[in-house]
């Protein structure tokens, strides 16, 4: 099957959608703001954003499909023989911001690529994944949301979870810290291996997959009660959250380099975020715990 952009354009929507109904019932207090936008170079996208819900403090599901006349340079880093291509790019991406510090802040992405250069056929590739990033740390979560991530990988073969899962706690890693941002989850990228219509159905499931992994944490953490200390100690790991998007992020750097919509790329940063000197946890602390248990790779899926 030869790839089909207009296929996977009308998936990515309804991934939009479907995602966004699901988010919205589970906060309960606030809707959805849709922004349609337009890119002057050619494209656009529609963004659905959340702000000051009953369980979202921010929050906001995008779908973009962009083109352009010449490849940006994240995008030929790995592929040089792509310079001056045209292309196309189409995903849906979003991040979740709750209140309550005990509820995890959660990403997901999945996207699609093709590029046509003046000789041979078109090149594409899929990419996308999602990860956890808690405050307060729960083995259990972190369990439900792995497991979720190796049951939609599982249909494509035994070799995808522990492979997507190392590149994501590889990937999510910031450097400049040698901390790793949350429990990590999925990555994937570059993805045509056996052909369009397995990597286009890869993509689908893992996307799909997406509220099964997070909602159940959620309405297991909404109502523990919470005070200063977890409210001022979630602004100051928010802080890691910003510096891994605007540092290290590709997708962030695509966006910009590609001349997306600004308010879109940076819909992902938390409303509220601290920053202080050398802060270290105190020893023994539920702080502590999240850097000595929650923030080292783990086979979560396998544990006891």
């Amino acid at each position: 099957m030869k790839p089909d952009a207009s296929l996977v354009k009308n998936f990515l929507l309804a991934l939009q959608r479907a995602i966004v109904a699901q988010l919205e019932a589970l906060d309960g207090g606030s809707a959805f703001r849709i922004d349609e936008w337009r890119r002057p170079t050619g494209g656009g996208g529609k963004t659905a954003l959340i702000e000051g819900g009953a369980l979202f403090e921010r929050g906001g599901v995008a779908f973009s499909h962009v083109m352009g006349e010449r490849m940006p340079p994240s995008a030929t880093a790995h592929r040089p023989e792509l310079a001056g291509a045209k292309w196309e790019a189409m995903g849906v991406s979003l991040v979740m911001h709750p209140e309550n510090p005990y509820c995890p802040t959660a990403h997901m992405n999945v996207r699609f690529f093709i590029a046509y250069p003046e000789t041979g056929e078109p090149v594409w590739w899929f990419g996308g994944g999602m990860d956890l990033t808690p405050y307060y740390g729960f083995e259990e979560d972190a369990r439900h949301f792995h497991r979720v991530c190796r049951t939609a990988l599982a249909p494509f073969g035994g070799v995808e979870y522990p492979r997507y899962k190392a590149w994501c706690d590889e990937y999510f890693f910031l450097k400049h810290r040698n901390e790793a941002r949350g429990v990590g989850g999925i990555f994937f990228d570059d993805l045509n291996e056996g052909g369009f219509e397995r990597c286009f159905a890869l993509m689908r499931s893992v996307g799909e997959a997406f509220t099964t992994a997070y909602a159940p944490l959620l309405e297991r953490r909404r109502t523990r009660p919470w005070g200063e200390r977890e409210r001022d100690f979630q602004c100051y790991r928010r802080g890691r959250y910003v510096e891994f998007n605007l540092v290290w992020d590709r997708g962030t750097l695509f966006g910009l380099q590609s001349g997306g919509r600004t308010e879109s790329i940076l819909m992902s940063l938390p409303p509220l975020v601290k920053w202080r000197y050398d802060w270290q946890p105190e020893s023994g602390s539920a702080e502590a715990r999240l850097y000595e248990v929650f923030l080292k790779p783990r086979d979560w899926v396998n544990e006891a």
